[in-house]
């Protein structure tokens, strides 16, 4: 089975897209899973959801459970499916209940600030 660590990420994060700020916190979590790269996690209170329209994308995580996805919608561009949160999380990921991953793209970037 694969191992999923959660931890508080050091330090302040930011996520930036089209060269708006979504978000940016101090609360981030990491999650690694396996041998995948870490991921971060933004608590969604510290991220502007009026950029994020929910799409119809889900997905479904053995470990995780099952993720929404969301666009993000911005006056330059729009990223199709490039935030995924899991609103009931299994178990095993509780700790990323409310909180947003966003997909490493090129208009995307996620930066420990």
């Amino acid at each position: 089975m694969t191992k999923i660590t959660i931890q508080k990420a050091t330090g302040r994060w930011v996520v930036r897209s089209g060269g708006a700020i979504l978000g940016e916190t101090e609360n981030a979590l990491e999650l690694i899973e396996g041998d995948l790269p870490a991921v971060i996690y933004f608590p969604r209170e510290d991220v502007a959801m009026a950029f994020l329209d929910k799409s119809e994308k889900t997905s479904h995580c053995p470990h995780k459970g099952d993720a929404t996805y969301y666009s993000i919608v911005n006056k330059s561009s729009t990223d199709e499916d490039a935030v995924w949160s899991y609103e009931a999380p299994l178990a095993t990921a509780s700790e990323i209940k409310g909180h947003l991953a966003f997909l490493p793209l090129p208009s995307v970037k996620v930066e420990q600030i």
